[in-house]
């Protein structure tokens, strides 16, 4: 993809967490969080609440605005 749709990668940097750590605290592959993280494919809806818990951030915080905006000009996301 050519725009980064999440920023899974970048808060789990700043978390000082892993892949490997998200990949068993969600009972899945470290293959497929590596998907998200270079934006190959996007985790289900309740994943992103999940992990946005297991970060204690907001669902906001993982979603790229500018993205989001981009595909969808009529709602024009402004995250406080």
């Amino acid at each position: 993809m050519d725009k980064d749709i999440n920023r899974i990668k970048v808060v789990l940097a700043e978390k000082k967490r892993t892949n490997k750590w998200l990949a068993e605290q969600l009972g899945c592959a470290p293959t497929t969080v590596s998907k998200w993280c270079t934006n190959a494919c996007q985790p289900p809806m309740e994943t992103y609440i999940k992990i946005a818990k297991l970060l204690n951030i907001t669902i906001e915080e993982l979603i790229n605005k500018e993205y989001v905006n981009s595909i969808f000009p009529e709602i024009k996301v402004n995250y406080s």
